[in-house]
């Protein structure tokens, strides 16, 4: 069988651990089954990449807000935020295991998550 690679696709995720990464893409999209709106940002570097939602929710913003700081993209309450700004900035993440059960299936799913945004120093 023959298939077509999609661009992105030449690189493995991330291992798990500490990663110096820059913000190549970020997708708008909203959540399967709340409609929640998100962005998904690219994480990458030479030895692989790995993509993490930000709900823009209450409880997503803190997260959202701690990229923002490690990106040292300003971000103010109650004004709007450009996200392109995001783009190209290097930061430190930590990439590592989420397991939930699907809401749909009931189903235990693992996906590689990024975390514990930081400045690059």
């Amino acid at each position: 069988m023959k298939i077509n690679v999609e661009e992105g696709l030449d690189k493995p995720f991330l291992t798990d651990g500490r990663h110096e990464v820059e913000i190549t893409n970020i997708d708008e999209g909203t959540s399967e089954y709340k409609g929640i709106p998100f962005i998904a940002c690219r994480f990458e570097n030479e030895e692989g990449f790995v993509t993490q939602r930000f709900y823009i929710s209450p409880a997503g913003m803190p997260i959202l807000m701690e990229l923002c700081q490690a990106a040292d993209v300003k971000a103010e309450a109650k004004k709007e935020l450009d996200t392109s700004l995001l783009l190209g900035k290097k930061i430190s993440i930590e990439v590592g295991d989420y397991t939930y059960n699907d809401p749909e299936t009931g189903n235990e799913r693992t996906l590689k998550q990024a975390s514990a945004f930081e400045p690059l120093v």
